[in-house]
């Protein structure tokens, strides 16, 4: 009788483990940035939801690979960083649409798509490094930097990177192409040195009296004076000055990440769960911490370093637009041999 009774207390924690286990909630996020930027927003995420997250990291062509697993796949969340990586997974039709109250506050309009296929999570903005003596220059612009007075003055990696190509693509969004053209040439007539390197390399110039002003990503000062690049990188970022230029008559132009909810997302409502996390105060400002990237969502955090820069003004150009001039602005740099 005894082992009769033994024997179903032990079915009956075997079917509690085996619902346990069925109860358990996942998701499953396929993802291009760096695993150690992201772990910190996972690993808070767990520990305050109980969900696990599957992580494939996926370095390159991420629209390829889930276009190629097609319906068996199993990525819940699509996370990439640039618009136009965003944009190509909803052209691709890789992603679905979302309707969530909670992402819609969160998230400003320009910021998201409008039918809810992509949502950005995160902003970089595309400032300038100056020499000290410019710490004090005001209402600097975008369309400035062709004036002839910064001849032999300006530093930039490749037009064709595509922190460079999506400023280029938002110049020509506002100006269009002949004004966009005209632009072009008066950068590189003013440029110090061949289009090289990469954006810490133009705070480096800098401080080697090769150039006077260049443009590059905000986050890399938060990571050059953190010190986390090493000393000598902290020296770069310590003897520069870091401007927001705007376009004339809006705003700073700004790059994202951000994600999209997979259209063959298994565990769904994970998928959305976990987006809706991404845009609260606690991930916003985890996001801040680890890569110096400034929030989208009004009023979270922003990292010392970037505050310091003063207040961002976004220019309120659609992502979207930006992303889909990104080939004619390619052109527009080859055709007048920028990086020549």
């Amino acid at each position: 009788m005894r082992a009769g009774i033994k024997g179903i207390a032990w079915l009956g924690l075997a079917a509690w483990a085996t619902i346990g286990t069925a109860l358990a909630a996942e998701v499953n996020l396929y993802t291009t940035r760096e695993p150690g930027l992201i772990k910190p927003l996972l690993d808070a995420y767990t520990a305050r939801t109980g969900t696990t997250v599957n992580t494939v990291f996926v370095e390159k062509g991420l629209a390829e690979r889930v276009a190629a697993e097609g319906a068996r796949g199993k990525a819940d969340v699509l996370m990439t960083v640039d618009i136009g990586n965003l944009i190509e997974l909803v052209d691709r039709d890789l992603a679905q649409a979302v309707r969530s109250p909670t992402l819609e506050a969160a998230i400003p309009a320009t910021l998201r798509d409008a039918d809810g296929r992509w949502f950005a999570l995160s902003m970089r903005a595309r400032v300038a490094y100056a020499a000290k003596d410019l710490k004090d220059q005001k209402g600097l612009t975008y369309e400035s930097l062709a004036d002839p007075s910064w001849k032999g003055g300006l530093c930039l990696r490749s037009g064709q990177h595509p922190y460079n190509t999506a400023l280029v693509a938002h110049y020509l969004v506002r100006h269009g192409a002949e004004a966009t053209e005209t632009w072009l040439k008066g950068l590189k007539a003013n440029l110090a040195r061949k289009p090289a390197g990469g954006d810490r390399d133009v705070a480096r110039d800098i401080l080697a009296d090769t150039c006077k002003i260049g443009l590059a990503n905000s986050y890399y000062v938060g990571l050059m004076r953190s010190g986390k690049g090493g000393p000598e990188q902290k020296a770069w970022g310590d003897g520069i000055a870091v401007l927001l230029p705007t376009f004339l008559g809006g705003g700073t132009h700004v790059n994202v990440s951000g994600a999209v909810v997979a259209k063959t997302a298994p565990n769904r409502d994970e998928a959305v769960k976990l987006l809706e996390y991404l845009v609260s105060d606690e991930a916003q400002g985890l996001y801040a911490q680890g890569n110096y990237e400034y929030p989208v969502k009004a009023g979270a955090p922003v990292d010392p370093l970037l505050a310091d820069l003063g207040p961002l003004t976004i220019d309120t150009t659609p992502l979207v637009e930006i992303a889909r001039n990104r080939k004619a602005a390619s052109l527009l740099l080859d055709k007048v041999g920028f990086d020549n």
